[in-house]
């Protein structure tokens, strides 16, 4: 199993979920290429959405779904030590996406 993979279901995040599929799928394209998470909402989500063939708003929604999930009822405690500073309140797509990013090349 790639670790992205591994790391979204140890956080909570059920692959029945389409943003599960689209966090994977950002995840990759950010691990090969890091400039999209200088533009998250404008170039990341319209290369998933065409992936998918599906809508921007759309990919946002559901990751951000895939998020509330992880926040909610998945492993919160997880998410906050690799995270590495004190999460107050759920973060917001970008900032999930760059949390798990990091952490993904810290572990190489």
């Amino acid at each position: 199993m790639n670790k992205p993979r591994a790391l979204l279901l140890r956080l909570g995040i059920r692959s029945t979920l389409k943003g599960f599929h689209f966090l994977l799928y950002a995840l990759q394209l950010c691990l090969s290429n890091e400039e999209y998470l200088l533009s998250v909402y404008k170039t990341l989500y319209m290369d998933i959405a065409a992936h998918f063939g599906t809508s921007r708003d759309n990919v946002d929604h559901c990751i951000r779904t895939a998020i509330a999930n992880c926040w909610y009822k998945g492993n919160r405690d997880l998410l906050i030590s690799i995270t590495g500073y004190e999460l107050k309140q759920k973060p917001a797509n970008g900032e999930f996406i760059d949390i798990l990013y990091n952490y993904l090349c810290q572990e190489g």
